[in-house]
């Protein structure tokens, strides 16, 4: 009996298209750079497969190696096609002027982060005036720890709890090292923040995230669906407990104006209304 050819190549393509991402998604977490040999271990890839994956992800211009023989990096390509994506989408240009209203209201960080699927990613900030002393300057594109980010417990408390845990527990609560002293590390325990959130009706953590940082975050809905978050973030010294409800009205009006405006646009990768 043959085999089945066409079979054995769809086969073949999909694992290699599945250690292709797995190499990018572990390099991103380690902008220093890997060695091969240690992508390779740490991957379970074949060294001989790991070297041509490289090789054909250098080539299309994803990776480079850091010198001659060294530790392989990604390049900012797919910075380059995600801000391509935002840009073409609309999103950033629409969320713009309310975020930045908003960071020169509470002199804070205010970033946005779309719902995608099961992901909550950032994908815009605005700095307010205040520049010197501590900072809360996470990268955009990443995806935020549900369990221990301000935007996380916003999104969070939305949804039931059967959902909620169900998010938390498929992405985990990280190590020790990517949260704070006052972070919750069980489902219970969240459940006590993601039920005084909904009562507040936003979020609010205080050394949750980082040590000597608070936040706050304010879910985005368009027809009744959380599609974002907007946050903001700062140092514990100047956002303080009364500080943030100070600042809760001003959230919740940029949270609300935004959903209403999507509607009439392409954010968040959603159609229109009247588009389905």
């Amino acid at each position: 009996m043959f085999p089945n050819w066409k079979h054995i190549s769809y086969r073949k393509m999909n694992t290699a298209l599945d250690r292709g991402l797995s190499i990018l998604e572990h390099l991103a977490v380690h902008p220093q750079g890997l060695p091969l040999s240690m992508l390779a271990s740490e991957l379970d890839i074949p060294l001989s497969a790991c070297h041509r994956l490289l090789a054909d992800l250098q080539h299309r211009g994803y990776v480079r190696q850091a010198h001659k023989q060294g530790d392989y990096v990604l390049t900012t390509r797919l910075v380059s096609l995600g801000l391509g994506f935002l840009s073409s989408a609309g999103i950033v240009n629409v969320a713009e002027p309310l975020l930045e209203r908003l960071a020169q209201t509470s002199g804070e960080l205010v970033r946005l982060s779309i719902v995608d699927d099961d992901r909550l990613t950032w994908i815009a900030k605005s700095q307010g005036m205040r520049q010197t002393g501590l900072r809360y300057d996470p990268d955009m594109g990443m995806d935020a720890r549900l369990s221990c980010t301000a935007s996380g417990h916003a999104w969070l408390m939305t949804l039931s709890d059967e959902r909620a845990l169900e998010l938390v527990s498929r992405q985990g609560f990280g190590t020790p090292a990517e949260f704070g002293p006052k972070a919750p590390t069980t489902l219970k325990a969240l459940l006590g923040y993601l039920h005084a959130a909904r009562v507040r009706g936003y979020a609010m953590i205080d050394e949750v995230f980082a040590p000597g940082m608070a936040a706050m975050a304010a879910p985005v809905l368009r027809r009744k669906e959380v599609i974002g978050v907007i946050s903001i973030a700062g140092p514990r010294s100047r956002l303080s407990a009364e500080k943030m409800h100070e600042l809760a009205p001003a959230l919740l009006d940029s949270a609300a104006q935004l959903g209403p405006i999507s509607n009439a646009s392409t954010l968040f990768g959603r159609p229109p209304l009247g588009k389905g």
